[in-house]
């Protein structure tokens, strides 16, 4: 069975390639060796090499166990925190209330 090609704009495949190095760099940052980072997240090294290329390939699950191994799986909370755009539309839809009549204050 063939491998599946994943096809990907050069905008996002530039997006994984930056992921990747800074996931490498961090790794190189701490001292540690490809094999023991894949070893503490329990991935193959060439699983490791394709993820810090930036590879389409590698699952998300995979970017946590390694992001894990490096003490970092707090960062991928990060990804899509604060959705400006997303608030933005949510905003322009909202409907406004009137407000009620005063009432006829008699007294």
């Amino acid at each position: 069975m063939a491998k599946k090609k994943h096809l990907l704009l050069p905008v996002s495949a530039r997006i994984l390639k930056e992921l990747g190095e800074n996931v490498k760099l961090a790794r190189l940052r701490r001292k540690l060796s490809g094999a023991r980072v894949a070893e503490r997240a329990n991935i193959s090294l060439p699983t490791l090499w394709s993820l810090e290329r930036g590879s389409a390939g590698v699952s998300i699950g995979t970017y946590l166990l390694v992001l894990t191994a490096l003490g970092l799986e707090n960062d991928l909370l990060l990804l899509a925190r604060d959705d400006i755009l997303g608030r933005k539309l949510q905003d322009a839809s909202l409907i406004t209330r009137q407000r009620a009549p005063k009432r006829n204050r008699e007294a």
